[in-house]
């Protein structure tokens, strides 16, 4: 069978006719190379991933299926079962193993690494590898583990690459080239269901551009902006009652819905706000379907554990048609929910930005409560990119016509700016990539030192950076033919169009254009600096009883009642807001700088105990004779009018005006990625002293020092010892930490619930943020506990100090807020029990936090089971899964 007899077998397959790209794509896999496919959310990116699947079958070889996340692992695994069945598809989730010797295994990428750093004989048969949502290497925490993956993996393997649409495709495209060989960049912009964009203001359902079909920024809807105006002259405070956004848009066909509001609380509230409302959205038929598949999907939870669930009131809601879905709920309650959407069952899905996370929920319309989201540091806009993959979901491909998104108005929002939102279909990719401490014995271990080196200089992240190592003089000739063949490309196109310019004059528009990108990102890296600088000086400055005005909202004014950590470079006053809340708060909260109003005096005794006189504080606050600043605008900083001038200029070049600028410039991007290449190579220029090589040998020097590797004549000697060999195996955000509490045996001699609980200090990580003082041991159950919590806390001091020494990012504190929890669940306590005690800790818990923790230490606990250095750690964390992985923890596991 030929190439195109496999994707002619392959297309037959299918219900409908598939298109360009995914035939595109499946014509360069079955010639054997690789491809990045960028395409909107709903297009259609994992047709392409089952082509892979189809052609290693074929081929008789094995395809490894990756996604970022386990829910879309176990969603992918069902999928490809049902078309090949059980014996062909395994599924390897960390915690899950099923048939992991298939020709077809659907994995995270987590797990991919793990193999490959452990050169698996499961690698032996592969021929291909895709991976789902690969702009995830973007991902600040986990994206590192994609680019170890791509430059890892045997240059044999063809590798499957499916993105959102990114702006800088062909730079990733390029750099996927260099490192795995030719690969096929495919992009489509088309979105299979048109996506209508609309604003809700008070009762009003408007559209956002008088043209649907054409979403300028330019031509919002006169009406919409009449609307709007008159809502902010009027004064309203706040938008559309959740009630009636959800009946305003089931009068207008527009459900199923999926209802982002940020935050979980939110989620909650939304849902119990129709039941006091008492709105039903399902006949008698579909309610009676619902509530049969909920109660079977929750008769293994025990009866006195759904009642700390909230179970009576989550059915409820059920019946009724809707739900919230967060990652604070039970797993088990998640997947029932999701399971119910994807059946047409629920109507509408009160959500956080989690569920845009790839997982198939498809609805009609998606509504956005807000514009802005808290990123786990300070409340920030949604960025492009985000605001693509939230309205993504909206409009199911051969059930709609049309997909709408819906942005509440409130206060603030100026429906220009949405539009703008709206409009932009692309965000940059970025690296994250960075070596630690796992990867380079790793590297070390199975590369050596100098290949270990040879790999970073290869990474996206020093190809983003143009410090990429030079080519021999044969590549650099191949570079030069490869532009003169993208130039007779960008020709015929121009021929075939027959725009009236030049081919130079579009390569310096894309080239224009790649610039503007660039000096776009490092504008917002530089103005953020800034603002956080001039923030923090504010703050240090500020003395009790002074009034500052915060720039969120409608500017709420707040007192200062305690000056909290004197440390000029991070001060951290406590402050009262005039509704109330206390807190302390920190330069990175704020996107502007917040401005000194005036000073009050405050009582007796507010300094030493802000919380307990908050309420007196807020009142006397709100009787003050402010001026308020209507609006607290950002300075214009460096890079600003650089940014300006770019724009003005590639707006007024001749190839703006276009008709057919995208076609042409497409080509011509081509070309300029090609001459930087070509350009950067012939400079031959060497790494810096910032470069992920210098970092790399700061972390080897220091696991020299520390006995992980030896070094007898220098880096370039380096082996990897036998407590290295054990640091290979903890994969882990805090693996040196790990390694050092397992080397000293400061977990000797605990039993199965101390361990687990001491072990949880480097896992769990408080969503509340604690004070120093608020942090005790008071309530941990075991002296030998208290012992052990307080060795890691040493142990984490010392280790960052010789962190700081070699120049080095510090390794995450350790946090003791589920270390009683733990202990007593792993015990045998009831959840309430658990739950109460991981709040007297000062942490904030829910019951689906409480089984993600769970699963986070039984996956280290996997790993120290066989890297302790004693018999009794080995032992105490083999039974220690088992008692953890019981009740909700159990069906949290089963449920992904």
């Amino acid at each position: 069978m030929t190439s195109s007899d496999s994707v002619a077998a392959f297309a037959a397959d299918y219900p409908f006719p598939l298109d360009d790209f995914q035939l595109e794509a499946a014509r360069a896999i079955a010639a054997g190379r690789g491809v990045l496919v960028c395409a909107p959310t709903g297009a259609g990116k994992t047709v392409v991933g089952e082509f892979a699947v189809h052609q290693a079958l074929r081929d008789g070889g094995a395809c490894f299926y990756t996604t970022p996340i386990k829910a879309l692992s176990n969603q992918k695994y069902h999928d490809l079962v049902d078309r090949y069945g059980e014996e062909q598809v395994g599924l390897l989730t960390g915690d899950v193993s099923i048939n992991g010797d298939a020709p077809v295994v659907v994995m995270t990428t987590e797990v991919l690494r793990n193999m490959v750093y452990a050169t698996s004989d499961r690698l032996d048969r592969l021929t291909h590898v895709v991976m789902d949502e690969v702009h995830f290497l973007a991902d600040p925490s986990r994206g590192p583990v994609w680019e170890e993956v791509i430059l890892n993996l045997d240059p044999s393997v063809i590798l499957v690459s499916l993105s959102a649409t990114v702006s800088n495709a062909e730079e990733f495209g390029g750099w996927l080239t260099t490192v795995r060989g030719q690969t096929d960049l495919i992009i489509t912009t088309h979105r299979p269901v048109p996506l209508h964009q609309y604003m809700m203001v008070g009762s009003q359902m408007l559209p956002m551009f008088a043209d649907q079909d054409r979403p300028d920024p330019g031509y919002v809807n006169r009406a919409l902006l009449h609307a709007a105006g008159h809502a902010e002259d009027t004064g309203r405070r706040r938008g559309p009652k959740r009630t009636d956004v959800v009946m305003r848009m089931r009068a207008a066909g527009m459900l199923p819905a999926i209802y982002f509001i940020f935050s979980r609380n939110g989620c909650d509230a939304a849902m119990r706000q129709l039941l006091v409302d008492r709105i039903r959205l399902t006949t008698d038929d579909e309610r009676d379907e619902i509530l049969s598949t909920v109660d079977e999907g929750v008769h293994e939870i025990p009866t006195e554990d759904l009642g700390v669930l909230g179970f009576r009131q989550w059915r409820r809601a059920l019946g009724n048609g809707y739900a919230a879905h967060h990652a604070g709920m039970l797993p088990a309650f998640r997947h029932i929910v999701e399971d119910l959407f994807t059946r047409g069952l629920l109507k509408v899905c009160f959500a956080t930005e989690t569920l845009a996370l790839g997982i198939n929920m498809p609805a009609r319309s998606v509504v956005l409560e807000k514009l802005v989201k808290f990123n786990g540091e300070a409340h920030v806009d949604l960025t492009p990119g985000q605001y693509t993959q939230l309205t993504g979901r909206a409009g199911r491909r051969g059930k709609d016509t049309e997909g709408n998104a819906v942005v509440l108005w409130s206060p603030g929002i100026d429906p220009y700016a949405v539009a703008n939102l709206a409009q932009t279909r692309t965000y940059p990719l970025d690296s994250t990539f960075r070596p630690g401490y796992n990867m380079a014995v790793n590297l070390i271990g199975t590369r050596g030192y100098e290949d270990s080196q040879r790999i970073l200089d290869r990474s996206f992240a020093q190809y983003q950076t143009a410090a990429h190592v030079v080519e021999e003089a044969a590549r650099l000739t191949q570079r030069r033919r490869d532009l003169a063949g993208l130039q007779k490309d960008l020709a015929r196109t121009l021929k075939k169009i027959h725009a009236d310019v030049t081919p130079e004059e579009i390569v310096d528009y894309a080239r224009l254009r790649r610039e503007l990108s660039v000096t776009e990102r490092k504008a917002r890296r530089n103005a953020g600096e800034e603002r956080e600088k001039e923030t923090a000086a504010l703050l240090a400055s500020l003395q009790v009883g002074d009034i500052i005005a915060l720039p969120t909202g409608k500017n709420p004014v707040c007192a200062v009642v305690a000056r909290g950590d004197s440390n000029r470079r991070r001060p951290r006053p406590w402050i009262i807001t005039e509704d109330g809340w206390c807190g302390p708060v920190s330069s990175e909260a704020f996107g502007n700088v917040p401005v000194e109003v005036g000073h009050m005096r405050l009582g007796r005794g507010v300094e030493r105990s802000p919380k307990r006189q908050a309420r007196a504080v807020a009142a006397n606050l709100r009787r003050q004779h402010i001026d308020r600043p209507k609006k607290i605008r950002p300075k214009a900083r460096g890079g600003s009018k650089e940014v300006a001038d770019l724009r003005d200029r590639l707006h007024m070049h001749p190839v703006h005006a276009l008709p057919e600028r995208e076609e042409l410039v497409r080509p011509a991007e081509r070309v300029v990625a090609a001459r930087r290449t070509l350009d950067l190579e012939e400079q031959a220029l060497t790494p810096d002293s910032e470069s992920l090589s210098a970092t790399f040998d700061h972390i080897v020097d220091l696991l020299a020092e520390l006995d992980y590797l030896e070094l007898d004549g220098g880096r370039e000697t380096a082996v990897v010892t036998e407590e290295g060999e054990k640091l290979a195996r903890i994969h882990h955000e805090s693996d040196l930490l790990v390694a050092q509490c397992l080397r000293r045996g400061v977990w000797d001699g605990l039993d199965p619930a101390e361990l687990a609980a001491a072990a949880s200090t480097c896992v769990f990580e408080n969503r509340k943020e604690t004070r120093p003082e608020d942090r005790s041991d008071v309530g941990v159950p075991t002296e030998a506990l208290v012992d052990a919590v307080n060795a890691v806390q040493r142990i984490h001091r010392e280790l960052t100090s010789d962190e700081e020494r070699h120049g080095l990012p510090q390794t995450r504190e350790p946090q003791t807020g589920f270390v009683t929890a733990l202990h007593q669940w792993t015990a045998g306590a009831p959840l309430e029990y658990c739950i109460r005690a991981a709040e007297a800790s000062g942490a904030e818990l829910t019951p689906g936090d409480f089984v993600r923790w769970c699963n986070r230490v039984i996956d280290l606990l996997g790993q120290i089971r066989y890297t302790g250095y004693s018999d009794g750690v080995k032992a105490a964390s083999r039974k220690a899964v088992p008692a953890i992985r019981r009740g909700v923890v159990e069906l949290g596991a089963s449920a992904g």
